[in-house]
């Protein structure tokens, strides 16, 4: 036991595992992974260079849709060069410390994400109960406060997690089964005592995530209170359709990660490669439909995309000889 006492940090090489029983078609696999990576990073590139452009973009609503296209473009590439490095090349391995670094930001921008959306639902629930003084209470300085308190919670909160990982020995198997680290599956592997990890990260997630989606469900609860006092039937109508986005921005969030704790939990017959795929699809599902949703429901945000993707043409000027 005292040899793999010795393996920890950075002596220890990982390996990191594509789609079980699968690996024969990890080429054809790699087609629609390949085809959702592109639409995350053009989608939400977009939106990006819509938002920073475009001078009527410039309010509050749309400043907190570019913090989520921000997160949605920073979970993306957390995983894309290790899910298309095995699916493409069979590039498996991967060291301690890069599996730590690429943990803690697969982490850190679930958490900014969840943190975004309560940062939504509180936008929306001033826009709708308090809308004189909505440009008054989100100023721009104010939400420059909100985007940096988002960064520093989730730093602060998940840097103890992915640190405590430094302390375990692994004396079993280094073979991961996803294409990417993730913490309980490291967990695993360890021969240490892992109950103080299991306790941190159990806590992190209830005390972000968690707490996020419990906010998120009272703000729409006081939404909901307030539209309702409206009496005219159009301007209820008008007050939902404003949350519509945020709502679908919720649910392709919230519904993946339920129900991959689902899967892991009371799927353990289910065949390896189901776990894998839903894992692998759970982090893409938001960075892809996000700008999607945003594109169809939002009047100004589509009519700013179909302007840079089709740009009006230019009129010529006629020259007059003398």
């Amino acid at each position: 036991m005292s040899a793999f006492q010795n393996t920890t940090s950075s002596s220890i090489i990982f390996l990191l595992t594509g789609v079980p029983e699968l690996e024969a078609f990890h080429t054809w696999i790699s087609i629609p992974f390949c085809f959702l990576y592109v639409t995350a990073l053009s989608g939400n590139s977009l939106i990006l260079f819509a938002i920073t452009t475009q001078p009527s973009l410039h309010e509050p609503m749309y400043y907190f849709l570019s913090m989520l296209s921000t997160t949605d473009l920073g979970l993306s590439i957390s995983t894309l060069v290790t899910m298309l490095g095995i699916f493409w090349f069979n590039v498996r391995e991967i060291s301690f410390d890069a599996c730590l670094s690429q943990m803690f930001f697969i982490k850190l921008f679930t958490v900014m994400e969840s943190s975004v959306l309560l940062a939504m639902a509180f936008d929306r629930f001033v826009a709708i109960s308090n809308p004189l003084r909505y440009a008054t209470i989100l100023t721009d300085s104010r939400i420059a406060q909100i985007g940096v308190a988002i960064v520093i919670r989730g730093t602060v909160t998940l840097t103890p997690m992915v640190t405590l990982l430094k302390r375990l020995s692994f004396c079993r198997s280094h073979v991961l089964h996803h294409s990417y680290c993730f913490h309980p599956d490291v967990m695993k592997l360890s021969c240490t005592d892992t109950r103080i990890n299991s306790a941190v990260g159990l806590t992190a997630m209830i005390s972000t995530v968690g707490v996020d989606s419990v906010f998120i469900l009272f703000s729409y609860v006081l939404i909901i209170k307030t539209v309702l006092s409206i009496a005219s039937p159009e301007e209820r109508k008008k007050a939902f359709s404003t949350c519509v986005s945020h709502i679908g921005a919720v649910a392709i969030f919230y519904i993946p990660l339920i129900s991959l704790s689902f899967v892991h939990r009371f799927g353990k017959r289910a065949p390896p490669y189901v776990h894998t795929m839903i894992a692998n699809t759970y982090l893409l599902i938001p960075p892809v439909m996000n700008p999607v949703i945003y594109s169809a429901k939002t009047k100004q945000i589509r009519r700013t995309v179909l302007k840079i993707l089709h740009p009006p043409p230019q009129k010529k000027t006629r020259v007059i000889k003398f």
